[in-house]
């Protein structure tokens, strides 16, 4: 037992660097390919002549395609192995995002746009079972924090490149260059990331999958957990998705370009992810979570101001606090479910992006007959919802302590 726990891979260590390293590269790929159409959004409206709404299924609809797929690839990825599954996942999403931009239809594109997404699904749960099964219990949380910060600076680089090249070439040019830059970003990973050292594959049957996935709706904590994805990445990307078209039009009157450069406030979701997955590690996450989620009702707030810096500055505090709530609540699951980790981590992460295909799209629902108080009123119902599940987690009793010097369990 000694042996295995020295194979753990601790904070501080060239082996932690390599792999946190990777693991960013991996998290920057798939939010890039997924997001990097966020900005675009006005403009396909505008080419297209769909509706808001519409233009929204250029990411609602490879969330929904990724959030199905989670079901099936996380147990596969027990079978398999965990670096297989996320190496084909980084370089298939890549491809196919470089052929999307040739194709001229709208249904062609939305069609290329889901297959991305069926693809992307290989990476988001594999990577937090493999965090979960090959780092030091302290060295988690900020390992996640790492992750979803690379999770983040793909989301915002995406998003700025897009919106950039788009004001000075064609949208097609923009999401081009970022299916080139997720290319690179495989090859980074497949180089970097360590083999498996824990990992120990097991035969997969297919009519044992159900039971081990109900396994964890029987646990009195996580499926609040799994709730807490679905409405905190809901209202989240309801306020990207929709941030551009009040910032084009008066008295704004924002180019592209500009609307692209507000996605530097992900930075802010970098720094945010690895402190309060640090913070929490040491606090707890109980104590963590619910202030995580009452600072983004804070932002909220302030984005119903009329004057340009307060409603980014407003931005940045929603963006803060989604990125700490998710590596809290994210992290939690790994330390949660104490077995078929996969599983656990592709049910959280489902609900994560079914809310980022759901929620965002009705998001736009309330864009289009309320404007933008309509949207803040749907954020603030969902984020209302999420912290009075957190504050319910805040008491919920641990398990029984583990090998582990993790109390939060």
């Amino acid at each position: 037992m000694a042996e295995e726990s020295d194979r753990l891979i601790t904070a501080g260590t060239p082996i932690f660097r390599r792999t946190t390293l990777a693991l960013f590269a991996a998290g920057f790929s798939t939010f890039a390919v997924l997001y990097g159409v966020q900005p675009l959004m006005p403009v396909f409206a505008d080419e297209f002549h769909v509706s808001p709404a519409e233009s929204s299924l250029s990411l609602s609809l490879p969330c929904a395609m990724l959030a199905l797929a989670l079901l099936v690839v996380s147990p596969l990825s027990e079978v398999w192995g965990r670096k297989p599954i996320m190496v084909a996942s980084l370089f298939a999403s890549a491809i196919l995002t470089l052929i999307a931009v040739i194709v001229p239809s709208w249904h062609g594109f939305l069609a290329l746009r889901a297959l991305t997404g069926l693809a992307a699904s290989g990476l988001p749960a594999v990577a937090m079972a493999y965090l979960s099964e090959e780092m030091d219990a302290r060295a988690i949380g900020l390992s996640m924090g790492l992750l979803i910060g690379g999770n983040a600076m793909g989301g915002m680089v995406g998003r700025l490149i897009a919106g950039i090249i788009t004001d000075h070439a064609s949208w097609r040019v923009g999401l081009g260059t970022i299916g080139i830059l997720a290319l690179v970003a495989a090859i980074l990973f497949w180089r970097g990331l360590p083999p498996s050292r824990r990992f120990l594959p097991n035969r997969m049957r297919w009519r044992q999958v159900p039971g081990t996935f109900g396994q964890h709706f029987r646990d009195p904590g996580l499926p609040w957990l799994f709730a807490e994805a679905f409405l905190l990445m809901g209202g989240f990307v309801s306020v990207y998705n929709y941030i551009g078209f009040r910032l084009l039009d008066p008295p704004y009157n924002l180019s592209q370009s500009a609307i692209g450069a507000i996605f530097v406030v992900y930075l802010a979701g970098t720094f945010s992810s690895a402190v309060t997955g640090e913070i929490a590690s040491r606090l707890g996450r109980r104590r963590v979570l619910w202030l995580a989620i009452l600072l983004g009702l804070v932002g909220i707030l302030m984005t119903l101001s009329e004057r340009l810096p307060l409603i980014i500055a407003g931005i940045v505090v929603v963006t803060v606090s989604f990125f700490g709530a998710h590596s809290v609540a994210s992290s939690w699951i790994g330390r949660r479910a104490l077995r078929d980790r996969a599983q656990a981590s592709s049910v959280y992460l489902c609900l994560y992006y079914l809310g980022s295909s759901v929620l965002g799209t009705a998001g736009g629902w309330f864009f289009e007959h309320a404007g933008w108080s309509g949207v803040v009123a749907f954020f603030g119902a969902l984020y209302g919802l999420a912290l009075a599940i957190a504050l319910r987690l805040s008491r919920l009793p641990p398990l029984v302590p583990g090998p582990s010097s993790d109390p939060d369990r």
